[in-house]
């Protein structure tokens, strides 16, 4: 039952973390710059909860957490904010929600996680949101479909993170704050190498901007590797995905004018949801 929780508020956390990505872009900052700031405000939260858990440190049981922050959130993490800037917050996280199909079926191949049929037709739906958002008519003037590939290409990233994480969580056994932390720091370093030449005006102007989808960031990752910790990739990740309902939600409230949350949206996030609550049902 913890698992499901944390599952639930990792979703709610990464739902959040699109808007505020959003916010940030209509203030000007730069895409990666504002990652960057994302990733360090992100690193902060996660290390302050970390403190917990500091007696219990073994760094030879945090390292797949730090070649798994490399590659999310490190790389995906240029790639999503681009896919919010140009899909917008709700279409991308609902996009980004379509991952569970690909995490379930690593984890049954990979991991040999047990197969129940109701845990495939709970996948189906949170998929099918994606499928109901690729036929919609009407979308806002600033969507691309570049930032739809983007998200996907996402989703992709998500699933392989998932099984990666689990499978160390499941052989290794280490605090699940400090393997937040570690990957999320994980993320500060691939940017600052990769992306550092005419930085720091840039992170003045992107700091105040990106600071709220940092903390969203961090609580997201605390809160998901605690589910990771607890529970199958086959649960932990479909129900993760509820992040696309509270985009759509968040987005309804606060970006009505300019995101255009229709029947199509709110039906994909509706599947989202169906799907994730089958999961949890039947874990």
């Amino acid at each position: 039952m913890t698992a499901v929780l944390f599952g639930l508020l990792g979703g709610a956390f990464f739902g959040a973390l699109s808007i505020a990505i959003q916010a940030g872009l209509r203030r000007g900052a730069d895409p990666e710059t504002g990652a960057l700031t994302t990733a360090t405000v992100g690193f902060a939260v996660g290390s302050v909860a970390a403190l917990v858990e500091w007696g219990r440190l073994d760094p030879h049981e945090l390292w797949p957490f730090l070649v798994a922050g490399f590659l999310v959130p490190g790389g995906s993490q240029i790639l999503l904010v681009k896919a919010i800037r140009d899909a917008g917050p709700a279409r991308a996280s609902i996009l980004v929600g379509t991952a569970p199909l690909m995490s379930v079926l690593i984890a049954l191949v990979l991991l040999d996680e047990p197969w129940k049929p109701a845990l495939l037709a709970g996948t189906v739906l949170v998929v099918g949101g994606g499928a109901v958002l690729t036929r919609e008519r009407v979308r806002p003037e600033h969507f691309r479909a570049l930032g739809a590939a983007l998200a996907l290409t996402c989703a992709g990233l998500f699933a392989c993170r998932d099984n990666l994480v689990r499978w160390a969580a499941r052989e290794h056994h280490p605090p699940p704050l400090l393997a937040a932390a570690t990957s999320l720091l994980a993320v500060a370093v691939y940017l600052l190498v990769f992306r550092r030449r005419g930085l720091a005006p840039k992170l003045r102007r992107a700091a105040p901007a990106f600071t709220p989808a940092g903390i969203a960031l961090g609580l997201a990752y605390c809160t998901l590797l605690e589910a990771f910790d607890r529970g199958r990739v086959s649960v932990v990740a479909p129900l993760n995905a509820t992040q696309s309902l509270w985009a759509v939600l968040l987005a309804g409230l606060l970006l009505r004018r300019t995101e255009l949350i229709g029947r199509r949206v709110v039906a994909a996030g509706l599947l989202v949801v169906a799907g994730s609550a089958l999961i949890g049902a039947v874990r």
